[in-house]
């Protein structure tokens, strides 16, 4: 179901804007410009200011920081040509535009318990870390505070409001849509064989010592009898594994081949759902796989595929709804672009 892989997460304008404030903080594209009329250009009136919208300004350290997000969700590891830099800056900034716009226009709409939604969202965050000091240590590493976090939360919280209320329930896909999608991208809904397996991972890094290596071994060995006698698998690997899908038992989901490195691949796909593999060594240490389903290779039924494709021509229509929106704020807003 490739389509759904590559496109159905797509985030929206708002999402992405706040998404780059909020995310390259302490919590962890560029579209097609609409034709709009030319933004007014001014002097600079200080270099910390890049961009002013109906007055409120975004500054450098705004720009920079969204820049950092959106290298980091690229995974690019050359360094940017200076003209790829420019334009790189130039689609950021007009997502942090479009995002103030909409922040802008969200606020006129009223939302009675904002304050306490925002220090529900914030809280929120905050217990993603473990302890209260790494949560501070996160903040001062990335030079905000707690009131910077709060802004963020409540300029989503408005954005998102403003798209729900106004754009996203209003939006209808029905099964016949769905069907048409479906039946004109039927291509786009053939699979190829898949697994669905777990493991028990005891990590162990290549470069660990002879001694470290057989010990990570010895101790996958004592799991894999344990397994083979009949212990519960998922809870072997919950107590155990040092892979993050020792939360989930050890459950990978499905996988197609060549999603994961060769010698796990090898196994999994050899195995027949229920079995357990001999103890397996890759880069990340010692594995113990065990297959829980395989699906031939295949194209996806449409009843399989129709909440999917619902999700994703309502994210569709509401990306556009979002677009024609910000088009006419913009249209009617004093956009100033400062030059250095």
């Amino acid at each position: 179901m490739q389509i759904m892989k590559k496109t159905a997460l797509r985030p929206i304008v708002a999402t992405l804007a706040v998404a780059i404030a909020l995310s390259g903080t302490a919590f962890a594209a560029q579209k097609k410009k609409p034709t709009l009329k030319k933004p007014t250009v001014s002097a600079a009136t200080t270099s910390a200011i890049v961009a002013k919208v109906n007055g409120t300004s975004i500054t450098r350290e705004e720009l920079d920081r969204a820049m950092k997000f959106m290298l980091a969700q690229s995974q690019t590891k050359q360094e940017l040509t200076a003209e790829q830099k420019k334009n790189a800056e130039s689609a950021v900034l007009d997502q942090l535009i479009s995002a103030e716009l909409l922040y802008q226009a969200g606020k006129k709409l009223t939302i009675s318990d904002i304050e306490k939604q925002v220090d529900s969202q914030v809280s929120e965050g905050r217990s993603k870390f473990p302890t209260q000091e790494a949560y501070d240590t996160a903040l001062k590493k990335s030079g905000l505070t707690e009131k910077n976090i709060k802004e963020f939360a409540r300029k989503e919280i408005y954005i998102n409001n403003l798209i729900e209320t106004q754009i996203a329930s209003k939006v209808t896909i029905t099964d016949a849509d769905a069907k048409k999608f479906y039946d004109e991208n039927v291509d786009k809904f053939k699979q190829p064989e898949t697994v669905q397996a777990s493991h028990i991972l005891i990590g162990v890094d290549a470069t660990a010592s002879t001694e470290d290596k057989v010990k990570a071994k010895e101790k996958a060995a004592a799991l894999l009898k344990r397994a083979k006698a009949g212990e519960d698998f998922a809870t072997l690997a919950k107590e155990n594994s040092t892979c993050p899908s020792a939360q989930q038992g050890g459950n990978l989901g499905y996988f197609s081949k060549g999603q994961m490195v060769p010698e796990f691949d090898t196994v999994a796909f050899s195995l027949k759902p229920g079995e357990i593999s001999e103890v397996v060594e890759t880069k990340f240490g010692y594995h113990i796989i065990k297959v829980v389903d395989k699906k031939p290779a295949g194209t996806i039924a449409f009843s399989e595929a129709k909440a999917d494709i619902i999700k994703y021509l309502k994210i569709q229509k509401i990306q556009q709804g979002i677009n024609e929106l910000v088009e006419k704020l913009r249209k009617d807003a004093k956009v100033e672009i400062v030059t250095p």
